[in-house]
């Protein structure tokens, strides 16, 4: 559905996107993850064809952006982060109007227009004012905008940033109802439980390149192990993991070692190092993120 090689954004001489290749199956749920300034909105905003490439390859369904602009925003559907949404009108005109802009048929319109509010579950907010909303019936009303068009392909920016938990995981039921029917969906998150949960795969970018890409746990195998083991530091934790060659990482005052062996490891270090706290955990995809992108905070 998408394919990118050397895919390059320069903005009067900063490198946004550098020289990035990868690709999205159709029906496939794809992730971009990223600290801020990673690259991950300009990557999505040059699949949106709203930012013309610098250099490099990017098909959309078999179209290259360059060209065919208008055929590719016609197959899409897309959710940004900002709340968008008109309002001086209610749900059901805010999607009745966009319905207008892709010539869909008065009662076409209507007939979509009744199952996306009821397959959001906002059928008693139609006649709602929107200022009266809550975030997650803002986002899930966004959502059914995005897919008013009946896309081949969603785009979603952050789709449940801010959100509670109850609303979060709704969105969450909704995005694989989707990708169930067939529409490949192309997400942005900071949110590592969204990613591990959602995505069939995913690309982990900053400063404009990509660090890794793959299924989740694939990801989290491969970068991290299976297990990490922490432990307080000290100048004795830090010689005995030496002496054992782990690999390992210090964040503030913890040691962490990453490891498909955690009862080695832990034995190591009671038994043999003689330390008394020692704790064992499921690495996960933050832990691979931090990894690779920092802990430093980007603004």
């Amino acid at each position: 559905m998408v394919l990118a090689e050397g895919l390059t954004k320069r903005f009067n001489g900063l490198t946004a996107v550098d020289g990035i290749d990868f690709s999205v199956e159709e029906g496939e749920l794809f992730g971009f993850l990223g600290p801020n300034g990673a690259g991950k909105t300009t990557t999505m905003k040059m699949i949106q064809c709203v930012s013309p490439k610098t250099a490099g390859r990017l098909e959309v369904a078999g179209m290259d952006v360059d060209g065919h602009e208008r055929e590719i925003k016609k197959l899409m559907g897309v959710a940004p982060q900002e709340n968008n949404l008109d309002p001086d009108f209610t749900p059901y005109d805010n999607l009745r109007v966009y319905s207008r802009y892709f010539d869909i048929p008065r009662d076409e319109a209507e007939a979509r227009i009744e199952e996306l509010l009821e397959f959001m579950q906002l059928q008693d907010k139609r006649d709602t004012n929107i200022a009266k909303m809550s975030g997650g019936m803002k986002r899930r009303l966004i959502l059914a905008r995005a897919l008013i068009n009946k896309p081949r392909m969603l785009l979603l920016d952050e789709p449940t940033v801010g959100l509670d938990p109850q609303a979060r995981h709704l969105i969450w039921d909704k995005l694989k109802a989707l990708r169930a029917e067939g529409i490949t969906i192309i997400l942005t998150t900071h949110y590592m439980e969204e990613a591990a949960h959602l995505c069939d795969r995913l690309v982990i970018m900053n400063d404009g390149k990509i660090l890794a890409q793959g299924k989740p746990n694939d990801l989290v195998r491969n970068y991290a192990g299976s297990t990490v083991v922490e432990v307080d530091k000290s100048p004795q934790v830090i010689k005995c993991l030496e002496e054992m060659k782990a690999e390992f990482e210090v964040v503030g005052d913890v040691v962490q070692v990453f490891t498909e062996r955690p009862k080695e490891v832990v034995s190591t270090l009671m038994d043999v190092c003689r330390l008394g706290k020692v704790t064992a955990r499921a690495s996960t995809l933050e832990d691979v993120f931090l990894k690779l992108t920092g802990r430093y905070l980007r603004e």
